[in-house]
């Protein structure tokens, strides 16, 4: 598969060992960072063309993907 930009590898690249952990220490994190995962997938499949979507669709996946980067964020912040 191509690469798939806005993985939060990316998105908190001086993070990544943090994010590992609270992965693995986190369940509350661990599921946001799926939710994040799967979202952003989905996403990304929309833009390659490779599954349809309404703009209305892709807005909200757009809306809840920035929410879900905002609370992981704010829990990268805080530990």
């Amino acid at each position: 598969m191509s690469h798939v930009p806005h993985e939060l590898a990316e998105e908190f690249p001086d993070q990544i060992e943090k994010l590992h952990d609270l992965k693995m220490e986190n369940g509350h994190f661990a599921k946001l960072a799926e939710e994040y995962h799967q979202i952003n997938r989905e996403i990304h499949r929309i833009e390659s063309g490779v599954e349809a979507a309404t703009d209305e669709r892709t807005i909200d996946l757009r809306k809840r993907r920035l929410e879900l980067k905002d609370e992981v964020n704010g829990m990268l912040a805080t530990s």
